[in-house]
């Protein structure tokens, strides 16, 4: 265990990892706004009594792509047991997007720049003259600051020094959570876990067999998830660790396998294919799971008879490491005992700072994303000028 809600076994590649852990003592000493909103001490800019006239809204939109959406899109699937709002994420373009439109929604529109073309696009099409209105974005002069600004909407400010894909302990992901009934301050674990020796080796350790991974030319990053509920955290992580460093020909393929489906796809390619991945297994225990019972079973599967589906999703993680093992495919394992903000809190810093530190390590900056910026000015170019569909 390295915290009371998780349970952490690593890989099994012993490295020198002197130079992470100084890089990690770096990090903390320096003035990072991304690790100050880890931190329990934190000054979100919004207050807790100004939400109070959003508080009574069961229906909420959450406009917003990339980091502005999946941290809070993460939160939600994962924690929903404890929520008891209906949020709809309108997180891509898309004409089949459906809502109720009798009812009257809570709208929060999230970008930093607050020029985000999907953003904005989404934001004509889904924002009703009845609706309420929250604008999370820099505060300065852009599309969607004015825009708030016309609709009379409360406007947050968007932290200038945080990202998108860093932001989900920040007003992005917090204030959502705060409607969702969930409790900010649960989240922020960061004060707790630098005390933590055994969280902060597992992190050290798991960052130097990334890198050994990486300089043997294993380039691709397998999640191997059992927990439906932890999909969208991960398309959360896939971003973050994409996005942060991918860069200057160097970077890790994040690939989400979704079991035990996959079982029936992938994983042969995974267990007898080529041998450039290293893998990530993943399993939230749950309490309350469908139990089998005996009524259609047939004699020859009796061993089945009153498990539940958790039993038995867990037998094939755990049948599924011992194979890793025997063909010794490199993984380390996460389970998570408690669903809680807590434990999601460590998971959400575990994997930022990781992704930061091998950013540090491989010499790059984790923080910018200077490829993607070139593809938004190419498609204004061709909105500017008009395009041809050829058929």
């Amino acid at each position: 265990m390295i915290t009371s809600g998780i349970f952490f076994k690593n890989f099994k590649i012993k490295t020198k990892n002197l130079y992470i852990k100084k890089k990690l003592q770096n990090i903390f000493h320096e003035n990072n706004h991304i690790i100050q909103s880890l931190d329990k001490n934190y000054k979100d800019d919004f207050k807790k009594q100004n939400l109070k006239n959003y508080q009574n809204f069961l229906d909420i939109k959450l406009l917003g792509i990339g980091g502005s959406s999946l941290g809070a899109k993460a939160i939600y699937s994962f924690l929903k047991h404890k929520i008891k709002k209906n949020f709809t994420f309108i997180d891509n373009l898309s004409s089949k997007i459906k809502v109720n439109k009798s009812k009257k929604y809570l709208n929060l529109v999230i970008s930093k720049s607050g020029n985000t073309i999907e953003t904005i696009i989404n934001s004509n099409i889904h924002i009703k003259k009845k609706d309420k209105n929250i604008f999370i974005t820099e505060n300065k002069k852009n599309y969607l600051h004015t825009l708030g600004k016309k609709l009379k909407a409360e406007i947050i400010h968007h932290n200038n020094f945080i990202g998108g894909r860093f932001s989900v302990l920040s007003e992005v992901g917090m204030l959502p959570a705060e409607l969702m009934g969930l409790d900010p301050k649960k989240f922020r674990q960061f004060n707790n876990l630098i005390k933590n020796k055994k969280y902060l080796n597992a992190l050290i350790s798991s960052v130097g067999a990334t890198m050994h991974f990486i300089k043997k030319k294993k380039f691709n990053s397998v999640i191997i998830n059992y927990d439906e509920d932890s999909q969208n955290f991960f398309s959360w992580y896939q971003q973050l660790i994409a996005e942060s460093i991918g860069k200057k020909n160097k970077g890790l393929l994040p690939v989400i396998s979704n079991m035990p489906r996959d079982n029936h796809s992938v994983m042969q390619l995974y267990l007898d294919g080529f041998k450039n991945n290293f893998f990530t297994f993943f399993h939230v225990h749950e309490s309350d799971s469908n139990k089998i019972l005996g009524k259609h079973i047939l004699s020859s599967h009796n061993y089945i008879k009153e498990k539940n589906v958790n039993d038995i999703i867990f037998s094939q993680k755990k049948a599924s490491e011992k194979v890793f093992e025997m063909k010794n495919i490199p993984f380390r394992s996460f389970e998570i005992k408690k669903r809680d903000e807590k434990t999601l809190g460590e998971l959400f810093c575990f994997f930022i700072l990781e992704t930061i530190l091998i950013g540090k390590a491989l010499k790059i900056d984790p923080y910018n994303q200077p490829a993607v910026e070139l593809i938004k000015k190419e498609t204004k170019k061709f909105l500017i000028k008009g395009t041809k569909k050829n058929f």
